[in-house]
């Protein structure tokens, strides 16, 4: 195997683990009130309780407001579609793995502004940060690659491919 194609199977292993983190994180949104009620049977925690018990009546007596966390999940799907361009042609489609990038710096300053707005413990903004740090991890290994993959020289044509015929001399 060439060290271009070695190269190749890195970066969509390294897309692959990030876009199986950004799905399942999407698909998780969906089922938010269930999902609170397994996680306070397990852990006694105030904070839990409080937002299991808000998304308990928000359930109940406001359903359109989980809505929003559809959307939310919803999102999360289309972005990991995005990166199927940095599957077909990682060099070319490089600005979205730089989106990501941008994406997941811009997770600190929302969680830092809008956590203490909504009264958001800072432990609970510090989990909510994790995800654009351990987000970017992945993202930040990939650029490196795929700069590494655009400094290679060109593949050579394979023998019998559709090159462009060689114009005869006289």
């Amino acid at each position: 195997m060439s060290e271009r194609s070695a190269l190749q199977r890195r970066i969509r292993a390294w897309l692959t683990l990030f876009l199986i983190c950004l799905v399942l994180s999407g698909l998780t949104a969906f089922p938010l009130v269930s999902e609170l009620r397994w996680a306070n049977a397990l852990i006694d925690n105030e904070w839990l309780r409080r937002v299991g018990d808000g998304l308990e009546r928000a359930d109940a007596d406001y359903p359109f407001l989980l809505y929003g966390t559809d959307w939310l999940a919803f999102a999360h799907l289309v972005i990991a579609l995005f990166f199927y361009g940095v599957h077909r042609d990682p060099v070319r489609n490089i600005w979205i793995v730089e989106a990501g990038v941008i994406a997941c710096a811009g997770v600190i300053p929302l969680a830092l502004i809008c956590g203490p707005i909504r009264g958001i413990p800072i432990w609970w903004s510090v989990i909510d940060m994790s995800f654009g740090v351990f987000g970017v991890i992945p993202l930040l290994v990939l650029h490196r690659m795929i700069k590494r993959l655009e400094a290679m020289p060109a593949p050579a044509p394979e023998p019998g491919s559709m090159a462009a015929p060689v114009p005869p001399t006289s």
